[in-house]
């Protein structure tokens, strides 16, 4: 960089490689003459009486004693800038007698012809001083720069260079070191370049100047960013039923004959605004438009079941012909049932046919509740269906007669599974049917369903039936492109997953949890507890026998897993056990299910199954004795208890390899108020001896099994 300055500043070329080589063997003979004149030195000092001490006079710079050499090079080392700055002070005061004797010599012993014919140019004889030794010095390191290159193994060293300050009346002897690497002499002779130099006009491109990330901001459609906010606490936000409009008589007869007198908050904003779309029956929207969809994110055990369910029944009483109208699809058999008995409750008496098709039954038998053959042709059995995803699309493919033209209502229930099984095309093929072209003639011409597109007079002429969707889920999903794979009309959304402002004393309002994606029920309290692996079975056994838990339901990850923790627990006894999977047959877990709500087991080992939707009731203490994955599948397995405003807590096993990443699955979903519940080694102690008796029976337990099996 330094010889860069003194081209441009004097505008000469580079000079040529030959003359580069040139002064190269010159510096390389005058240094091994001075590395001679230093051995014949050393050899005169060995002899006795010669020199007069190392401070004395007669002794040259080179004779000095090593340790003097050591302490002035570690005072350079520490000082480079203070070299630097009295380097800039000689250059610009007069020079001393002592500068002005050895210039000549420097001049002499580096300087070329044409460097000094254009010195002479100069107007002012300290400008050509100044630049003339500038000029050598730069010339020196660029020789050294190239001796280095050719001679690495041989070490350099620079004649004494004397300097004076200000006022003359101190003299110092200093050595350059010139053996120093290049990357301490650059910035030197650098610094010294730049004080001369005129600042440039170039542009520096490229900075490493630190700037802070800009977050960028999702843009979500209108319907998303301004949804229609429902209220999250239920107990002081409950509405009586007769306050909410349009509910049919006999609907709020069979409402408080259950028992309910009042609507949690998105039952008492849901059932208004589906009774609205369907305020001029269900042949046609209202104005004759097509209705919007609906979606509903709201937590679990808030009544969004009941949600549905009574607008649709009330709309679907004036039915004359029988024709699927309402179509409720579900992702699990336990949570069709369950729906299904809330349609069956609620349409007893008005002559609406309710149908289940979840499998259970044989497909024949499904077919004969589904529709009927007459000379005619056929006719539908029932007006409202529900269904699983898997035997639906059976039914749509193979069952004649089966038709979902007069279809009003598609409700998808637990719908951010539904979004994420579409590789299923279930929701596709629903849809196709819809709209299905069929053979009718006469006055059925007139209400032949086409698929919607634009708004014309033409499509305005003949009236259809129209398509309503109705999403639920306590865990929607805010992605609009996925959401865009549901071919939503104009969606109206509800939601309870919004930040709320608190008010300080103050006066001033701050927001809390502004990243909440998800609302958990009012009254669930969250603790997880640090273990390893093999102390979780003990902590389990601890709950449920010294600290007394009673209706407990325990997640785990795998049919397996649950099967081996319940042979576990049966085999080391005082706890009434069972458990809920696949492995059951659907008779075996409903009345696993029965004996729970009756209190008759303490504690129901399950896999996932139970942790969408399903209505369990009783849950006191739900554990997750394998942590989930995932935060839905956290979201779903804690919403089983503190249902419907009631209190309920919730336990997590994570092992301590686990734990940064389960707290920050929950922070990122804005799940701030969990605690940590650790369980001293001193408490399981007294549980160990039966426990390993208990694992001996399991092994035997596994290995019948596993014969059975095989045989």
């Amino acid at each position: 960089m330094a010889l860069f300055y003194i081209n441009r500043y004097d505008g000469e070329q580079e000079q040529e490689q030959e003359e580069a080589e040139e002064r190269a063997r010159v510096l390389l003979e005058r240094l091994q003459q001075q590395a001679r004149a230093r051995q014949l030195q050393k050899q005169r000092e060995a002899q006795p009486g010669a020199g007069d001490g190392p401070g004395g006079a007669g002794l040259s710079p080179e004779d000095e004693p090593r340790e003097g050499k050591g302490k002035r090079k570690r005072e350079r080392e520490e000082q480079p800038s203070a070299q630097g700055q009295k380097k800039l002070k000689a250059k610009e005061q007069p020079r001393s007698s002592a500068e002005d004797r050895a210039g000549p010599e420097e001049t002499a012993d580096g300087s070329s012809p044409a460097k000094k014919k254009k010195e002479n140019r100069r107007k002012s004889k300290v400008q050509r001083g100044r630049t003339e030794a500038d000029s050598e010095e730069d010339t020196k390191h660029q020789e050294n720069r190239d001796n280095f290159k050719t001679k690495s193994s041989k070490r350099k060293k620079t004649n004494e260079e004397t300097e004076g300050d200000e006022t003359g009346k101190k003299e110092k002897s200093e050595r350059t070191g010139e053996n120093q690497s290049t990357k301490e002499e650059l910035p030197i002779a650098a610094s010294g370049e730049e004080a001369n130099h005129p600042p440039s006009s170039l542009m520096i491109l490229g900075d490493y100047d630190t700037k802070p990330v800009q977050k960028v901001q999702p843009f979500l459609p209108q319907w998303l960013a301004q949804p229609k906010r429902v209220q999250k606490r239920i107990k002081d936000n409950l509405c009586p039923i007769r306050d909410v409009p349009g509910i049919h008589p006999h609907l709020l007869k069979k409402l408080q004959m259950n028992g309910i007198e009042s609507f949690f908050p998105v039952q008492a904003e849901v059932i208004p605004a589906i009774l609205q779309s369907a305020s001029n029956g269900y042949l046609v929207g209202q104005g004759g438009y097509r209705p919007k969809d609906i979606c509903v994110s709201a937590p679990t055990g808030s009544g969004k079941t009941l949600a549905f369910v009574i607008p649709i029944v009330q709309v679907l009483l004036d039915r004359v012909v029988c024709h699927v109208r309402a179509l409720v699809v579900l992702p699990t058999k336990e949570l069709a049932q369950q729906v299904s008995k809330v349609f069956n409750i609620y349409t007893d008496g008005t002559g609406l046919k309710v149908v289940l098709i979840t499998g259970q039954k044989s497909f024949a038998k499904e077919q004969e509740m589904l529709v009927q053959k007459k000379v005619t042709g056929y006719c539908s059995l029932a007006d409202i269906v529900v269904a699983t995803p898997g035997r639906l699309t059976d039914h749509i493919r193979q069952t004649p007669g089966f038709s979902l033209t007069q279809l009003r209502f598609l409700i998808v229930d637990e719908a951010d599974r539904m979004i994420d099984d579409m590789h299923q095309n279930c929701l596709n093929q629903i849809v196709k049917a819809a709209f299905q072209v069929e053979n009718y003639s006469g006055s059925n011409m007139l209400f032949q369903r086409t698929k919607p597109g634009p708004l014309t007079a033409a499509s305005s002429c003949s009236p259809q039936i129209p398509l309503q969707k109705l999403l639920f889920s306590a865990t929607l999903t805010q992605d609009p492109e996925k959401l865009q794979q549901l071919d939503l009309f104009q969606p109206r959304l509800f939601t309870s997953v919004y930040s709320e402002k608190k008010t300080l004393g103050n006066g001033t309002e701050t927001e809390q949890d502004p990243n909440n994606k998800y609302t958990l029920p009012e009254g669930l309290s969250q603790c997880y507890v640090p273990c390893d692996l093999n102390s979780k079975p003990l902590i389990l056994l601890y709950f449920m026998l010294t600290m007394k838990f009673t209706r407990v339901l325990c997640f785990t990850n795998s049919r397996e897993a649950s099967h081996r923790l319940f042979l576990l627990v049966q085999a080391f006894g005082g706890v009434t056990v069972a458990e809920f999977s696949s492995r059951l047959s659907p008779s075996e877990r409903r009345k696993t299910i029965k004996e729970f709500e009756q209190g008759k087991l303490q504690l129901l080992i399950s896999t996932d199954a139970t942790a969408r939707g399903i209505d369990v009731k009783g849950v006191k203490y739900v554990i997750n004795y394998d942590a989930p994955q995932f935060i839905r599948t956290y979201i779903h397995r804690v919403g089983r208890t503190a249902r419907a405003g009631k209190v309920g807590i919730a336990f997590s096993f994570v092992l301590r390899i686990q734990e940064r990443r389960f707290l920050r699955m929950l922070r990122d979903a804005g799940i701030q108020d969990i605690r940590k519940h650790p369980v001293k080694g001193n408490s399981l102690k007294p549980l160990v001896q039966q426990y390993e008796g208990a694992l001996c029976n399991l092994e035997k337990r596994v290995k019948n099994e596993r014969a059975q099996k095989r045989a």
